[in-house]
């Protein structure tokens, strides 16, 4: 498949200190994060997706309370330092609202509007983008014993239906990107599944969104550690821009830019 669509960077700020791939203790120190964000729009990122509890497997809830403490200053500062689009990764219709409210413009949802009947409302009343995550369980059990018949068929089927749900909820059908949810919920074997039938996704005429980054199944293939990851993650981000997938989630943002960048150069040429 030759993909012509500009390939959009989503750059991961984790205002978290148990992330699994770069949870530190400069997570509350906000001139840091703000400094880090800034350096993704400099690589190359196109949106910063800025989240304050962590989805990683066995990850427990944090109150609302504390979620907003640690994402609205950030929200708020980097909109008064850049114009850069800011998503809001939540499940929580109180953050979300609060988010948009300082300035952020898509909401993240890795339930995909399944966890919080308000959140469907939030995004209409505030014309915002939205995210629609497929997500088996919930990520303190997700990876206990998750079981499909057909990941692909049974992902799509969900994300689907939410789909349907949003429209019916009133939110714009063209700020609907979906995301199939790979490690959440999801065994290595359904991971490659998807992976492999990214197309399928594609062709509804959604924007994909792919998370792959340092994951995982990254880790079972080929036996490495969080940080060696880099490699394996562009290449996993490759193999789905090929199938059609424009958006892209990831750590490491100037290494993927130019990885993306050339396949995207390569295909103006007719």
């Amino acid at each position: 498949m030759k993909n012509t669509n500009y390939p959009v960077i989503m750059g991961i700020l984790n205002i978290t200190p148990d992330s699994f791939s770069d949870g530190n203790k400069n997570y509350f120190d906000l001139d840091f994060q703000i400094s880090k964000a800034l350096k993704m729009e400099k690589d190359g990122a196109n949106i910063i997706d800025i989240g304050g509890e962590s989805t990683r497997p066995g990850s427990e809830y944090i109150s609302i309370d504390e979620e907003l403490d640690r994402v609205i200053p950030v929200v708020e500062k980097l909109r008064t330092e850049s114009n850069i689009k800011i998503s809001i990764d939540t499940n929580k219709s109180v953050v979300a609202e609060e988010a948009l409210k300082h300035g952020a413009n898509i909401i993240n949802d890795i339930t995909g509007l399944s966890g919080d009947s308000k959140m469907a409302g939030i995004v209409e009343k505030y014309k915002a983008e939205l995210v629609l995550m497929h997500m088996q369980g919930s990520p303190n059990n997700m990876q206990d014993a998750p079981q499909y018949t057909d990941p692909t068929e049974e992902v799509f089927a969900f994300l689907n239906n939410q789909i349907n749900y949003a429209i019916r909820s009133g939110v714009d059908k063209n700020k609907i990107i979906i995301d199939p949810g790979f490690g959440f919920g999801k065994r290595y074997e359904d991971n490659c599944l998807l992976m492999q039938n990214i197309y399928k996704f594609t062709q509804t005429g959604y924007r994909v969104l792919i998370g792959v980054s340092r994951k995982s199944m990254i880790g079972h293939a080929l036996n490495l550690k969080v940080n060696q990851r880099v490699e394996p993650s562009i290449a996993l981000a490759i193999m789905s821009y090929l199938q059609g997938a424009q958006i892209f989630r990831v750590h490491d943002i100037l290494q993927t830019r130019r990885a993306l960048d050339m396949i995207y150069e390569v295909n103006q040429i007719s």
